[in-house]
């Protein structure tokens, strides 16, 4: 909750992998409180849907971008048409990602391991990358990264390619915060437990039980509760956070 009545009003944040997920919750969160959101995923049809729930729940406006994340061109052109048509970028959410495909260690082959970094390291990379510039002008700036809460525990049989590329997303985000923190920018990363996304539907029944198994509350995550995280990080609530990474695992850190 922002200190500031109506803080998120008028203000204006681009979300990656806004089409579905935990993405296009937050987009939604934001949007109920009056921000405009810019939402880009690959393939347009996605980021459209979620422009349309946007506007059909009265509050903020949206904007749908097509955007390969993983392609520096596409990156740059997706925050120049963000400040194009909102004016200027307050907030950056990097939800995009994904573990590709799972796979025991042995088996990770270079090209899964090459994608796995170029869809949630490269991408965070590229995009603060491409957007620092345009806060940096406005020495204002929030930046929240999807990290994974993976990396603590190293993805052992199934997505330790996945957890190490998260774990880069950490470090990124760490370095960038502190890179830039005297310029009144803040950067932050999220790293969840599993959370009830699309991607989840193609794990196996065995390996999910084993991931509900090991999470005290007993469910998964809903991408609307990390939603609500972000826009929390993003408010003036907590203006003396940067650097950090917030665990959000149904009380999983203690196993």
């Amino acid at each position: 909750m922002a200190k500031t009545p109506d803080y998120f009003v008028g203000k204006n944040i681009v979300i990656t992998g806004a089409a579905s997920g935990i993405g296009r919750e937050t987009a939604l969160i934001f949007a109920r409180e009056g921000a405009n959101v810019v939402c880009a995923d690959i393939g347009i049809a996605g980021a459209e849907a979620t422009v349309v729930a946007i506007e059909s729940a009265g509050s903020g406006a949206g904007f749908a971008v097509d955007c390969d994340v993983t392609k520096r061109d596409q990156v740059v052109g997706m925050v120049a048409a963000a400040a194009e048509h909102f004016g200027r970028v307050h907030f950056q959410f990097n939800s995009a990602g994904s573990t590709v495909r799972r796979s025991n260690f042995s088996d990770i082959d270079d090209d899964l391991w090459q994608t796995t970094f170029d869809v949630n390291a490269k991408s965070v990379f590229l995009c603060m990358q491409a957007v620092l510039p345009h806060m940096l002008d406005n020495d204002d700036g929030v930046i929240v990264n999807v990290a994974s809460g993976a990396m603590r525990k190293g993805g052992p049989g199934a997505s330790t390619h996945y957890a190490a590329a998260k774990g880069a997303v950490n470090t990124l985000t760490m370095g960038v915060a502190r890179e830039f923190v005297g310029r009144g920018i803040r950067c932050l990363s999220i790293s969840p437990a599993a959370v009830e996304t699309p991607f989840q539907v193609t794990s196996s029944p065995e390996l999910i039980q084993r991931i509900v198994d090991d999470i005290p509350m007993g469910r998964f995550g809903r991408p609307d509760e990390i939603g609500e995280l972000v826009l929390f990080l993003c408010s003036d609530a907590c203006e003396f956070m940067t650097a950090d990474t917030v665990n959000v695992s149904g009380g999983g850190g203690c196993r």
